[in-house]
């Protein structure tokens, strides 16, 4: 079950749902079924906007947003979704510390749930660190549906590394 290590936590039962979708190669038909089109933000300044807009929405009292890009150095498939840094310079006397957050490229041709999903995972990291409940109840507090898009994500990564992207989003 190797083609499924973005779902090595999940029960058996689901584990085998999935092997048999992509033995059919039924996985993007299902995916695109539920996720019919893809997202519209697709520069660093209309995903700077768009982070800026959650953050402020939920998490009005969080330090601000210094940067949101889109990042192709970001590998998916080994890595991460994702990346939130708090970057601290020196500037004279005082400490100055900046939050950036960097999508991986492959996301800018995804459907808007999955790119909200990340972003709310990445916007939670400035509030709390660890993934622990107070973590997830936030995510859940921006986005209600997260667990299940967090699961479709995992499908859609799942449908990449078999078939290579899903056609639909391009």
């Amino acid at each position: 079950m190797d083609s499924l290590k973005y779902l090595q936590h999940y029960p058996e039962a689901t584990k085998k749902q999935v092997l048999e979708l992509l033995r059919e190669e039924k996985l993007a038909h299902y995916l695109k079924g539920r996720y019919p089109n893809a997202h519209a933000i697709k520069t660093d300044k209309t995903l700077f906007g768009y982070v800026n807009e959650l953050k402020n929405s939920y998490i009005k009292n969080a330090p601000p947003l210094s940067k949101a890009l889109y990042d192709g150095k970001i590998n998916v498939i080994h890595n991460a979704l994702g990346t939130h840094h708090i970057v601290s310079r020196v500037q004279g006397a005082k400490l100055k510390s900046k939050n950036e957050i960097r999508i991986a490229s492959i996301f800018k041709n995804a459907p808007p749930e999955f790119l909200e999903m990340i972003v709310v995972h990445e916007l939670a990291h400035f509030k709390e660190r660890e993934h622990n409940k107070a973590f997830y109840a936030l995510c859940l507090y921006m986005q209600p549906s997260y667990h299940q898009v967090e699961f479709d994500l995992r499908l859609y990564l799942t449908q990449i590394d078999a078939f290579g992207k899903i056609d639909a989003w391009n």
